[in-house]
């Protein structure tokens, strides 16, 4: 039996990741007790005592607690963004490569990827890796997504404008784009991992829901080197074909109408084709926090681990 310590479990990541080893039989919870949370010396003690760490923190509370995990032995995953273009930590999303799994593997340093990210290299990273699209497209990438990624802030806050609607007053019903400084925090590894040239233009958009999210690349075929969408398609469904989480859509199953919630409460991820011989979109559905976060951790840990 593993002891794992999971550094902020206060918070959204952080609780889901508990529920989800207090169900397991081979993980045994190490926790702080409440008035030493922020005490420096007996969460080291935690974080070297465990056989796995999860830091669910702030970026400058999980570089703090990366500096304290000095055991040798301890495997640290980080859900926060500060790690995630470090190349001393793998990158915790082994869909993308047997390189990337295999890194995981056999790390002790593993940053979880962001949400929106997850959706975005699932899409773009298989076509910059094989050549198919080149490294200095201009890409735009647009994603819906359920208030629960937003913290425990914007959960409570939208859960009591809901329980307010009115008929006359549907503001809070109405989907949100935000980040509209253009410098969203998912960038950087967007970028770096794709291996782009510059980083895509990001239009995330908070939806009236709790969880699910949506996230879509648009596509011109001249950006193909002459694929055509039925071609991507099955491309992307070769690329995918031995995933356990990540799938392809056939053209058969695309909808009129794209329920960005249907991966809810599991770590899988759909990826849709849509195109006509003008453009296309390739649209990944997820868990914001399932495969866009706690699923997605500890998927990393039983890689690491086993």
């Amino acid at each position: 039996m593993k002891k794992v310590f999971v550094d902020g479990q206060e918070g959204t990541t952080g609780l889901q990741i508990r529920e989800k080893l207090l169900a397991r039989k081979d993980a045994q919870l190490l926790e702080i007790e409440p008035e030493l949370r922020k005490d420096p010396a007996r969460r080291a003690e935690l974080l070297n005592s465990a056989d796995v760490v999860f830091l669910c923190l702030p970026d400058d509370a999980a570089k703090e607690s990366a500096s304290l995990a000095t055991n040798p032995s301890t495997i640290v995953i980080d859900t926060s963004t500060a790690h995630r273009t470090d190349d001393a930590w793998a990158y915790g999303l082994p869909e993308l490569s047997p390189e990337h799994r295999e890194k995981i593997k056999n790390s002790k340093r593993i940053a979880n990827p962001g949400c929106h990210s997850t959706g975005f290299l699932l899409a773009i990273y298989p076509l910059i890796a094989k050549g198919i699209m080149k490294a200095d497209e201009n890409l735009v990438c647009y994603s819906l997504t359920g208030y629960s990624g937003g913290g425990k802030k914007m959960i409570a806050d939208y859960k009591e404008n809901l329980s307010k609607v009115k008929f006359e007053s549907e503001s809070v019903l109405a989907s949100k784009p935000y980040a509209l400084g253009l410098c969203h925090k998912h960038l950087p590894e967007m970028q770096k991992i794709a291996n782009l040239a510059k980083p895509p233009l990001f239009n995330p958009v908070l939806g009236p829901y709790s969880q699910g999210m949506a996230v879509t690349v648009g596509l011109f075929p001249s950006m193909l080197s002459g694929m055509s969408f039925d071609d991507l398609r099955k491309f992307l469904s070769d690329y995918y074909k031995d995933s356990e989480f990540a799938s392809v859509a056939a053209a058969s199953e695309n909808p009129a109408i794209l329920d960005p919630t249907i991966c809810n409460g599991t770590n899988n991820a759909k990826i849709f084709v849509f195109g006509n011989q003008e453009h296309g979109q390739i649209t990944v559905v997820l868990d914001n926090l399932g495969k866009g976060a706690s699923g997605a951790a500890m998927q990393n840990m039983d890689l690491a681990v086993l």
